[in-house]
């Protein structure tokens, strides 16, 4: 199975075992709601999205990330009103205008997860399970979990005037981004990747060290129900995530052998963001994880598999009449079979079923059909049998895995 089919099929079963059902969201919606729901002065809305005016004049955006389009979903159709708590997951392209690169590009995919309805630390511990039961489905290894709190509305405003205070005895010496970031979003300066910014903020004050009691049992809660599970996390105080909806937990997959882009999955909880975007006041939590980047880990050392289990190789008129019944026969019992439609030599044909990966070749001729036999060859070992025809589907069932 291709990796992409692979990947998604695990994606669903898991999440289907985790209660979640998918929605399908928009590949567009208003500017006005990733405007409202990732934050204005996020680098997102202020550089990356793809804008345009509709034929009447609305101003529509391909969508950058998918929860906001999740949560306008939860209030457009009232779904608190069907369960207190709403399990959502859906699969699809993105689109963000950034420097394509290794890891990196401007339409991307991936499979998010959105729990709706519920406060409980135990929703952010369970759907770090998820992503760590899929990694593990999947045999991505190995992968860090860093995990960090970014508080609260109540006790955030402390930190942030903190933080400002320290950025500014340090702004000359900081890029232009991170000079302008000190007004507008302070917080984002801590995730700014260059070495000349790290290094001025790398004794910056911790976001932790600021918390409430509210935010502290959360954050508490969290790491004990990780530590119930046997599920190892690092803290990282300069995790502080893009969007400005995230409050509480914020946590981040990396894994190694991806370059800089090293992020596989990362979310969050945002309790706020239903309320802000016209709903009444839900807790939230949810993720998203990079098809492309879990995939470039996964099939590395990983041979792709085959296409087809068995090709039919044919030799003469009677032969060519009678592959396509036999393919139609194969498919029909659940084979995945393949055929020369061209049909050209028996050397090129057998080429052919090399190339493919198929572990049985069938050969079968003009003689062979006088027989009422076929040639059925393990493409391993080279061995081959003359199988009555009557009896070559339940054979080559046999032999399938």
């Amino acid at each position: 199975m291709p990796s992409w089919q692979v990947l998604e099929s695990t994606a669903r079963t898991l999440f289907d075992t985790f209660g979640y059902a998918e929605i399908k969201i928009p590949i567009f919606e208003a500017t006005e709601l990733f405007a409202r729901g990732l934050g204005a002065t996020t680098d997102v809305v202020e550089k990356e999205m793809y804008t345009f005016p509709d034929l009447d004049g609305k101003s529509l955006t391909l969508r950058p990330e998918g929860t906001a389009g999740a949560i306008r979903a939860y209030i457009e159709h009232h779904l608190w009103t069907e369960s207190p708590l709403t399990k959502l997951y859906y699969v699809g392209p993105m689109f963000r205008h950034e420097r394509p690169q290794a890891g990196r590009f401007r339409q991307f995919h991936q499979v998010g997860a959105e729990a709706i309805g519920s406060a409980s630390p135990l929703l952010d511990v369970e759907q770090l399970v998820l992503l760590d039961r899929f990694f593990r489905a999947l045999g991505v290894a190995p992968v860090t979990l860093l995990l960090n709190s970014l508080g609260c509305l109540l006790c955030r405003p402390a930190y942030r005037d903190a933080l400002k205070d320290f950025l500014m005895t340090r702004a000359s010496g900081l890029c232009e981004a991170c000079q302008r970031r000190i007004e507008t979003n302070p917080l984002r300066v801590l995730d700014c990747k260059r070495e000349e910014c790290r290094a001025l903020t790398r004794d910056a004050p911790a976001i932790t060290s600021y918390l409430g009691p509210e935010c502290v049992g959360h954050f508490d809660a969290v790491r004990a129900g990780l530590d119930d599970v046997g599920l190892a996390y690092t803290l990282e105080p300069r995790l502080v995530r893009g969007l400005d909806y995230y409050t509480k937990t914020a946590f981040e997959f990396t894994a190694e052998g991806l370059g800089a882009q090293n992020t596989i999955a990362a979310g969050g909880r945002y309790d706020g963001l239903v309320e802000g975007l016209g709903g009444p006041p839900t807790p939230g939590v949810g993720f998203a994880l990079g098809i492309e980047r879990v995939i470039a880990l996964f099939t590395k050392g990983n041979p792709a598999s085959p296409s087809a289990d068995v090709f039919i190789a044919t030799l003469g008129d009677h032969a060519k009449r009678r592959v396509i019944g036999l393919v139609t026969a194969l498919r029909d019992a659940g084979i995945r079979a393949e055929t020369d439609y061209d049909q050209g030599s028996l050397k090129s044909q057998m080429r052919r079923a090399d190339k493919l990966g198929v572990r049985h070749t069938v050969i079968l001729g003009d003689d062979e059909i006088a027989k009422g036999t076929a040639v059925v060859r393990d493409m391993a070992t080279k061995a081959q049998t003359d199988v009555a025809l009557s009896e070559l589907v339940p054979h080559l069932r046999r032999l399938s895995p």
